[in-house]
């Protein structure tokens, strides 16, 4: 077998550049996937049982009756 030719060496090297970047997007889809339905199983961190905690919204603390008022 001879020598290959730069167009031919290119062609190759090009094929197997794209075979990986292929399977690194492949590997990097599925893992954002996966993730995903990790966190979606969670529901997402939101607590909603009788000792949920953090912040949450209380209408009576905020009550924006003075935004409209013409002084």
């Amino acid at each position: 077998m001879g020598e290959l030719t730069p167009r031919e060496e290119a062609e190759i090297e090009a094929k197997k550049t794209y075979d990986g970047f292929l399977k690194a997007s492949k590997y990097t889809f599925y893992g954002a996937l996966a993730f995903f339905f990790a966190v979606a199983s969670c529901n997402f961190g939101v607590e909603t049982d009788a000792g949920k905690t953090g912040s949450q919204y209380n209408g009576e603390q905020y009550n924006p009756s003075n935004l409209n008022v013409n002084k």
